[in-house]
């Protein structure tokens, strides 16, 4: 038996996600049941994507990716804190789900076939989001479909995007990391990637492995995040979602800058110091971020502040008499 629903927008201009006033929720028992379903609808999917998987994981013992471990927990955390009651779904809504879910597999042994891992990795994801239409409906795919989306997170970019991203970070990083040591009266001069200053003996080389990538795939899964998490307006999450690449882009412009202040105070080499930067800069990056997009969330909480429903209302029906 199918429901029709009505949907109601909330303040922020989001679709509230309780407002299904004809939709009749699940009993408890059956609840129960369609949590089962789902769980076994979800093992039996990452089976048949184990091998997938297990060549994703490969990646994850790169700097650069080695943010993969958290993502699958970090989802399901999300899972969590969205979630709603349950509700009846639409028997369209399961139908359409089932053939969604075939024709992800179907694609899979397509791009499998040929080797094509990024359209693999996308086929993936469309049968997981599949699921909770599948379970729950529309319903249930309005908060649970954003959460298992955010398993994007644990593959790596593709080969092209990365190539192309990779050179452009690395450039900017340079080049705003040498403006900054000239501000602060350092004689620097950069040559492509590497940043020269005359009393280091030994050319700071901006690599790969600090040219922002990696801490763009970290602080952008951190935004998306947060967006879904945080009750702000819409306007206020597409700043969040924006300031991803100059966050990571900043954190490692305070990173270079850092590392070449500490070497014209202590000499590059200094054992200890060499040490501390080689094994531990890079997890310096990550409160650096945090810090960064506190700083950004005060800053838009004083900027815009929400209005109430209930109070807009009032004033409308004052202004309008």
């Amino acid at each position: 038996m199918s429901h029709a629903t009505t949907r109601t927008l909330n303040p922020h201009g989001s679709f509230d996600l309780s407002s299904y006033d004809d939709a009749r929720p699940l009993t408890e028992s059956e609840s129960k049941t369609a949590w089962i379903v789902f769980g076994v609808l979800t093992a039996a999917m990452l089976a048949a994507y184990f091998n997938m998987i297990q060549f994703t994981a490969t990646y994850w013992a790169k700097d650069m990716y080695s943010h993969g471990y958290i993502v699958p927990a970090f989802a399901a955390y999300l899972f969590w804190v969205r979630r709603r009651p349950l509700v009846e779904a639409e028997t369209m809504d399961r139908w359409i789900g089932v053939g969604l879910v075939a024709a992800a597999l179907g694609f899979r042994v397509f791009t499998s076939y040929y080797d094509y891992n990024v359209f693999e990795r996308i086929s993936f994801l469309a049968a997981v989001v599949a699921l909770p239409l599948i379970v729950g409906g529309r319903h249930m795919l309005r908060w649970a479909g954003p959460a298992l989306g955010f398993l994007a997170f644990m593959f790596p970019f593709p080969a092209v995007l990365e190539n192309t991203l990779l050179v452009e970070l690395q450039h900017y990083a340079s080049a705003m990391s040498t403006w900054v040591l000239q501000t602060l009266g350092v004689s620097a001069a950069r040559q492509g990637n590497t940043i020269s200053i005359d009393t280091l003996a030994t050319p700071l080389e901006v690599a790969e492995a600090c040219s922002g990538l990696r801490m763009l795939t970290i602080f952008g899964a951190m935004s998306v995040a947060m967006v879904m998490i945080v009750d702000r307006p819409w306007w206020d999450k597409l700043i969040i979602l924006l300031s991803a690449v100059p966050i990571a882009l900043a954190s490692n412009v305070i990173r270079i800058v850092t590392t070449a202040l500490l070497f014209l105070a202590f000499g590059q080499e200094t054992p200890w110091l060499s040490q501390i930067i080689h094994d531990w800069a890079g997890f310096a990056m990550m409160p650096i971020g945090l810090g960064l997009l506190w700083i950004e969330l005060a800053i838009l909480s004083r900027l815009t502040i929400p209005i109430d429903t209930e109070e807009f209302t009032s004033f409308q029906r004052v202004a309008t008499a």
